[in-house]
């Protein structure tokens, strides 16, 4: 740890509502070390952020001196740690409109990266902006349509460095919703999967997207009529539910691969979604996306 300690130039945090994670890095940009806890921003009033980010980190702190730090994610959001405003779409996913958090320790300086939103129509995203700026610093001359898979999917459109329009799919929190709350909940209540069922469902949303709330109830009815198994049905959900976000997101054929920036459960149902669209699909990896896009957003703040 004292190598850490003498090379720390700043770190880079990634602030979520259940979990806190850090990376010491040096001069070049480059992690000496990675700490994290369950101490997000659900589990935090305001005035407990900084002493949680305090004991995470001081292993690689020296006794004195000024310390960088800069956060994505919920941090920044109304009842985190100070609320950063929104930047406006159409715009760059970071640049240097940083808020500083309040912080005891003067010698802390902690910049929260503002999350974007949408005025019309109405749409907002904190966390995802920084993973598109990590994207892009590896990929600037892109220009197309992102898909970030996750509880909230966000698709946005980017092209000249800039977010220019998105939109987001409650598709995880339906499923959720839907197989623990509603009268399908007895037809799903298994970790079976079905491959074919999913590709089913995706194809059905695909080809009649108009008519996806019906077939969801016939889910039921096929367990009740024709033994239609838990494992079928559960990912013949998913499948629905996916293939009517993509339909709606993709209304028109594209032969550009579509980025995916996710958990990789979640990406490798939105890949083989895109495959029944004869839609191409680019995989990356989450974590290293939210490290560049700090890193991206940490280049931005030293031109202030």
């Amino acid at each position: 740890m004292t190598g850490t300690v003498d090379r720390l130039a700043w770190v880079a945090i990634d602030w979520g509502t259940s979990h806190l994670r850090c990376w010491a890095m040096d001069r070049d940009d480059r992690p000496l070390a990675t700490a994290s806890s369950d101490k997000g921003m659900g589990k935090l009033r305001p005035d407990e952020f900084e002493a949680s980010l305090v004991e995470l980190i001081s292993p690689w702190r020296a006794e004195s001196g000024p310390l960088n730090c800069i956060a994505c994610g919920m941090v920044g959001a109304r009842q985190g740690w100070i609320e950063a405003e929104y930047a406006i779409a159409p715009c760059p996913p970071v640049a240097a409109n940083c808020t500083l958090a309040p912080t005891r320790d003067s010698g802390l300086s902690v910049w929260l990266i503002p999350g974007v939103c949408q005025m019309q129509p109405a749409d907002v995203m904190r966390g995802e902006e920084t993973q598109i700026a990590g994207f892009l610093l590896s990929n600037p001359d892109f220009a197309g349509q992102l898909c970030l898979p996750g509880t909230h999917t966000k698709w946005a459109h980017v092209a000249n460095g800039q977010i220019h329009s998105f939109a987001t799919c409650m598709t995880g929190d339906l499923f959720q919703a839907i197989s623990t709350t509603t009268v399908l909940r007895h037809s799903v209540q298994t970790d079976d999967w079905d491959a074919a069922a999913f590709d089913l469902g995706v194809d059905e949303a695909l080809q009649t997207p108009e008519a996806t709330l019906a077939k969801l109830f016939s889910l039921r009815a096929e367990g009740l009529l024709h033994g239609l198994t838990q494992g079928s049905a559960r990912a013949r959900l998913s499948g629905l539910l996916i293939g009517a976000e993509i339909a709606n997101r993709l209304p028109h054929d594209t032969d550009s691969p579509i980025p995916l920036i996710g958990a990789d459960r979640l990406c490798d149902l939105y890949a083989r979604a895109l495959s029944r669209r004869s839609v191409d699909s680019k995989r990356t990896d989450p974590t290293d996306m939210t490290l560049a896009g700090l890193i991206a957003a940490k280049h931005e703040l030293e031109k202030r």
